[in-house]
């Protein structure tokens, strides 16, 4: 007779920023049977995810999928729309560039768009890769619209993230959670209590001298893990791949006038700065190796993943699962797919531990690959600051070895399950950073050159016909608001 686990019926999530309130959103939202407890302990200064403005596209889909509407998520939270990064010095001697998202160019003959890009580059007769992308078009002329039109059309193939004001934000997904039924538990923790003969935990007790029981503990609490490392926690360095290890942020009211669709990416000779705002906040940060500087300021990063996330009955999300820089905005994303990929693959009571091997090898998979594209910035970096040819030279994690062997030959790109970034983006930098294969695709040889270069200076002249008739962010923006307002 096979006896079935009973369902998890409890659920307490320790942590009280964006990500623990995220968190608790999305299992009341999607799984309404759950009891979740949220004891809302504040963010440290070093949890990114909950203080990192910049969002990725898919943070759209997970609104999506909680029934949050723009009119939240934008208006009322008072988000900005983004449509990338500008990188600027992290190659000397080469043009700053974009990493927009979503397409690049169209396909045309049995090729891909790159490679026809890149036989006109090896000529010497390319313009910038990013030329080809309508989201960079638009950043740069400060226009947004959302993407609309038949597929293979310019305005079709975007997309868009978000850059939100980290307060308002976090008071939208609390009140949010609560609506949906999730309890707040105010207090301290003093103590994570273990169970002796199973080894999981078996209550949080708090400074009031009460204990908070339930079967499964969400850690939100940051990069010290309050929880999951009650359980015993192996941290993976990515030092050597990305060697800031400290950083300093500062906040203050966003200028006047039309809100950016870009942020920027500088480099610095110990590391690089960033500037990014939401119509009503602005924030500036630096990351760098104090060993480089010279300087030992700031808040420590040590940059990494947790080995399993998910032990026993306590799962970590957030910074308490995968620590890395801001670089390329991956903070809140990897949080909100942990939570995504907790509710999809929820256990029962007994934890089976083939399913948490699974949730732990999706996770790692994930977080190595954010691991290799933004120790592709280093890699491929080149300026003569000691820091810089250090980064440079180190010797690369074998996924990321790969995709520069693969991609150096003849400008291919493998795939791996759980990409944060599709081709496009690895283009982006590759291309942006001057990262060239050695010869084309030989599928493009059916096409003559000139041809190609018909075909691209009709993409890049589409692209600018279409520009100036998208209202301008600001513009859509307010219209947003009028609609909010109905």
């Amino acid at each position: 007779m096979t006896v079935t686990a009973p369902p998890i019926g409890r659920v307490l999530v320790a942590g009280g920023g964006i990500v623990g309130w995220s968190a608790a959103a999305a299992l009341r939202k999607r799984i309404p049977a759950l009891a979740v407890t949220v004891v809302p302990l504040p963010p440290p200064e070093d949890a990114l995810a909950d203080r990192i403005q910049s969002c990725l596209p898919p943070i759209i889909n997970f609104h999506d999928d909680l029934g949050l509407t723009e009119a939240d998520t934008v208006v009322r939270a008072g988000s900005g729309f983004r449509l990338g990064t500008a990188f600027e010095g992290w190659t000397m001697g080469r043009s700053a560039y974009v990493h927009a998202y979503g397409e690049h160019g169209r396909p045309f003959g049995t090729a891909s768009f790159h490679q026809h890009w890149v036989r006109a580059a090896l000529a010497g007769e390319a313009e910038a890769f990013n030329a080809y992308s309508p989201a960079a078009a638009l950043a740069r002329a400060g226009r947004f619209t959302h993407p609309a039109g038949p597929p293979g059309t310019p305005l079709a193939g975007f997309a868009f993230g978000l850059t939100l004001t980290p307060t308002r934000y976090h008071h939208l997904m609390r009140a949010f959670a609560l609506h949906l039924g999730s309890v707040e538990r105010e207090g301290a923790i003093a103590r994570v209590r273990l169970a002796g003969e199973s080894g999981c935990i078996e209550a949080v007790e708090m400074a009031d001298g009460t204990a908070l029981e339930a079967d499964l503990f969400v850690d939100a609490t940051g990069p010290r893990a309050l929880l999951r490392s009650a359980l015993g926690l192996r941290l993976e360095d990515w030092g050597r791949w990305l060697p800031c290890d400290r950083f300093t942020m500062a906040e203050g009211p966003a200028d006047a006038g039309e809100p950016p669709l870009l942020d920027t990416a500088a480099a610095e000779p110990a590391g690089w700065r960033w500037r990014s705002a939401s119509p009503l906040l602005a924030t500036e940060g630096r990351l760098f190796s104090a060993a480089h500087a010279g300087a030992a300021e700031g808040v420590p990063l040590r940059q990494g993943r947790v080995a399993q996330p998910w032990l026993k009955n306590c799962v970590a999300i957030g910074d308490a699962a995968v620590r890395v820089e801001p670089l390329e905005w991956t903070n809140l994303h990897l949080a909100h797919s942990g939570i995504d990929r907790l509710v999809a693959m929820m256990p029962a009571r007994d934890f089976n531990p083939v399913e948490l091997w699974d949730y732990n090898r999706q996770a790692a998979t994930e977080a190595d690959r954010v691991r290799d594209f933004l120790a592709l910035h280093y890699l491929a970096s080149e300026r003569p600051d000691p820091f810089w040819r250090e980064a440079a030279a180190a010797e690369p994690p074998p996924s990321l070895a790969h995709t520069l062997a693969l991609f150096r030959a003849r400008g291919r790109l493998p795939f791996y399950e759980e990409e944060t970034f599709g081709r496009d983006a690895w283009l982006a930098v590759l291309l942006g950073q001057g990262v060239m294969p050695r010869a084309s695709d030989p599928l493009i040889d059916v096409v003559p050159p000139r041809d190609s270069a018909a075909a691209m200076a009709a993409l890049r002249s589409g692209i600018a016909g279409l520009v100036p008739g998208v209202p301008s962010h600001a513009a859509t923006l307010q219209t947003l608001s009028r609609q909010a307002a109905r």
